[in-house]
């Protein structure tokens, strides 16, 4: 379709809300997924070192232990 104008261009031929309105949804789709990623991971990081700092440290005398006690059992 051959545009004359820069205003017939911008019309879309009269589909101009839908066609604009899409352009935007899009772009503005394709900008928060990135930003909204980003804050996620962010988030997931921060509780796992939550729970990793709240997590007791076992040792390799404390693994024994365990593995004896379940032995018995």
């Amino acid at each position: 379709m051959p545009w004359h104008s820069a205003a017939e261009f911008l019309a879309m031929g009269g589909y101009a809300g839908y066609v604009w309105g899409s352009v935007g949804a899009c772009a503005l789709a394709m900008t928060l997924e990135p930003w909204l990623l980003h804050r996620r991971r962010r988030r997931v990081l921060r509780e796992l070192r939550r729970l990793r700092a709240a997590a007791p440290v076992q040792t390799s005398v404390s693994r024994r232990i365990t593995a004896r006690r379940r032995q018995t059992a």
